[in-house]
């Protein structure tokens, strides 16, 4: 006969999974760490050797078949891996630097990524930190170094310093982004706002990926009833870090002044429909297809709710198929000319 199952073994079996997974995350990281040094050693004697004697393509290729023929069992060893690794020697002069910065904690490939994609150390620095924070994937890591994140990041004009106190406008600036990349949405000719959205939601991994950590995503045009008039916020989401709620709304048409006023409304909506006592202030970002930074500037000088703006970017393809301005305009006229009574 069985003995009965105590009532905390549940508990205490999710406690020693916990503590088995936190122990091979903790191995695992030092095994990465160690195969960080030994590639650093290897890359730092082939520096050695190359000061003293003509250690060139053909000797390394000697030396990746013969450590291959040693180490049948490891990867690593081919030509170019140890250029990698002479590189990251380069790269990263301190052997001490391994183990204290970011980049001792970062999988090789992603080491690879940083010194392929960027020249200047402090950017190096930058993204190996962000990477470890955020824990990147490798694509995740390129993108962000192709689109420049480092001049992206919290550069959106805004009028937070004024709409939110001091601490917490820091905080709200550090989700803007601008420009804001949306070229993995893959839009054809005749798009509109509305499409725009649509390709939004369908590609909600990209988007998040490409808004930040943090975003998680409520709703689409998300309703709310004011005394009997309907109104449909476009795009809602809330920063789990940050404990607020962000409403976006997208133009394809370059910032209008009045934008900031209608935007304004549907941002004062959801903090004070949605709001709890225990989130942080509701912002919104607006994302413009162009923008004047003086127009901007003004605008949000004269809303009380914290809103940022931001442009958006898409391919050259992408962005000649969303509608100008004056085709939008020239459009709303013939419709109406063809509807007035003669």
């Amino acid at each position: 006969m069985s003995s009965p199952v105590p009532s905390e073994y549940a508990d205490t079996l999710e406690s020693i999974k916990r503590l088995v997974h936190q122990a091979r995350y903790v191995a695992q990281r030092r095994v990465n760490t160690e195969l960080l040094r030994l590639y650093w050693q290897i890359g730092a004697t082939i520096i050695e050797r190359q000061k003293t004697a003509p250690w060139g393509s053909k000797v390394l290729s000697r030396l990746s078949a013969d450590l291959r023929t040693e180490f049948p069992g490891v990867k690593g060893f081919s030509p170019a891996n140890l250029k990698y690794m002479r590189r990251f020697a380069e790269a990263w002069p301190d052997p001490d630097a391994i183990g204290q910065r970011p980049v001792g904690q970062l999988p090789w490939g992603h080491v690879i990524e940083l010194l392929d994609k960027l020249e200047d150390s402090e950017l190096r620095e930058w993204y190996s930190a962000k990477d470890v924070a955020h824990g990147w994937s490798r694509p995740v890591l390129a993108h962000q170094i192709k689109t420049s994140l480092h001049t992206r990041e919290g550069a959106a004009p805004s009028n937070f310093p004024h709409a939110l106190e001091r601490t917490d406008s820091e905080l709200a600036q550090q989700i803007t982004k601008d420009p804001f990349t949306l070229e993995f949405l893959a839009i054809d000719g005749d798009t509109a706002e509305r499409r725009l959205e649509d390709r939004l939601v369908e590609r909600i991994i990209d988007t998040l990926r490409e808004l930040g950590p943090g975003f998680a995503f409520v709703g689409r045009q998300v309703h709310f009833d004011v005394e009997g008039d309907d109104f449909f916020v476009d795009l809602l989401f809330f920063h789990v870090e940050q404990l607020r709620y962000v409403v976006i709304e997208l133009k394809t048409t370059k910032f209008d002044p009045r934008d900031a006023g209608q935007f304004g409304f549907y941002v004062a909506l959801v903090e004070d429909r949605l709001r709890r006592p225990q989130h942080q202030p509701t912002v919104g970002m607006l994302l413009v297809a162009d923008k004047n930074e003086s127009v901007v500037r003004y605008a949000l000088a004269g809303t009380t709710q914290p809103i940022a703006v931001s442009r958006y970017d898409l391919s050259p393809a992408e962005q000649a198929a969303l509608p100008a301005e004056d085709a939008l305009t020239r459009a709303v006229a013939l419709e109406l000319d063809d509807h007035t009574p003669e």
